[in-house]
């Protein structure tokens, strides 16, 4: 494989028809594809809300961290809240978090 052939850059959309056509139709086997990281999503609905008071120092902490992960600070938090609940507990079966049914 020749350097020349994986040089070409993605280019810039400015619609979800525009990159979804570029995709069907693209050889992506000639893109530099090497900066992408995986990305999750989140398909669950999110109908509650919380609203919590904490030091501005830890608030300050946890906006690093997340920046350093590449996600916003709210999204950051709620991963740390899911897999704690997820987590073995005394009394919740494993796969089970508290709150959840099913």
């Amino acid at each position: 494989m020749s350097t020349a052939k994986t040089s070409k850059t993605i280019p810039t959309f400015t619609t979800d028809a525009e990159a979804e056509f570029f995709i069907d139709t693209a050889d992506l086997s000639e893109y530099d594809l090497s900066g992408f990281k995986p990305m999750p999503f989140e398909f669950e609905k999110k109908d509650a809300q919380l609203n919590m008071r904490v030091p501005e120092t830890l608030l300050d902490a946890v906006k690093t961290k997340a920046r350093l992960r590449g996600v916003p600070f709210t999204r950051y938090i709620r991963m740390l809240m899911e897999q704690d609940v997820t987590q073995s507990a005394p009394g919740v079966p494993r796969g089970k978090s508290p709150g959840r049914s099913g």
